[in-house]
């Protein structure tokens, strides 16, 4: 399957992971590209030109929500992350905090000060890049509200409660592969079709829930069938709409 919307290659340098952006060991990166590709696809699934309330229910790192938000600020209202793991939580909440201008100034800073005390050519250029998002994301609109919670997947009470004010319309979340990332909770063998019914649940009538796992499709042979899906490269993307067409199943 072809590209549809991130159709031109560009590098994304400045969103690598672990050089503006936060990494640690066991919390993979994404695509960045195809990240973008997914939430275009959402986008024109979900309809309308209102900006989106953006949720990743399985946020780990953060980064998806982060790169996101920085490539597409004009297009998104503000972005909620919800994890189990506290230590996810706390690396989510280091990458949102990119999302700001104080967040991106500080970040410089930091990197500008490694690069002088270890001589490293590489914290300069990080440094210069977090400067280069900082100025693109004051051109596309400032500051990106941003919340980080705790909450199972799997649990509509918890799911609920972590949704406090927000109404998110765009789920975008890439499932554990069961290799660096596995699911967690008492509910964790429901898998994809459990996560989908649980956050059908709680979302708004025709929001877009993005599912994305490594293999030939999205493992969900039960339950709510996908609007739409697509596979590029290792990766499999299911879209589901919650919505009374949430059960027919078309590919796009």
């Amino acid at each position: 399957m072809t590209y549809r919307h991130a159709t031109v290659r560009t590098g994304h340098q400045d969103l690598a992971s672990g050089a503006v952006l936060h990494s640690a060991p066991g919390f993979p990166a994404f695509p960045v590209r195809l990240a973008s590709e997914i939430f275009q696809r959402a986008l024109a699934l979900r309809g309308g030109d209102r900006p989106a309330v953006l949720w990743d229910p399985c946020c780990g790192s953060g980064y998806l929500l982060t790169v996101l938000a920085l490539l597409h600020r004009r297009q998104i209202a503000s972005v909620l992350a919800c994890d189990l793991a506290p230590e996810a939580r706390h690396l989510a909440e280091r990458n949102l905090a990119l999302l700001s201008q104080a967040g991106l100034a500080a970040r410089a800073a930091d990197l500008q000060e490694r690069a002088a005390r270890f001589g490293k050519p590489a914290y300069d250029s990080a440094a210069r890049a977090a400067r280069q998002l900082a100025a693109g994301l004051d051109a596309a609109g400032g500051d990106v509200p941003h919340a980080v919670r705790q909450a199972d997947v799997f649990d509509p009470a918890q799911l609920q409660r972590a949704l406090g004010h927000h109404a998110p319309d765009i789920v975008i979340t890439d499932v554990p592969y069961g290799e660096q990332t596995h699911w967690r909770g008492p509910s964790a063998a429901a898998g994809v079709t459990g996560m989908v019914e649980a956050l059908t649940a709680v979302l708004p009538r025709d929001s877009v829930i993005a599912v994305t796992a490594r293999g030939r499709k999205v493992p969900a042979d039960r339950g709510p069938r996908p609007q739409a899906s697509f596979r590029i490269g290792t990766r499999a993307v299911a879209l589901f709409r919650t919505s009374g067409g949430l059960h027919a199943s078309a590919r796009a």
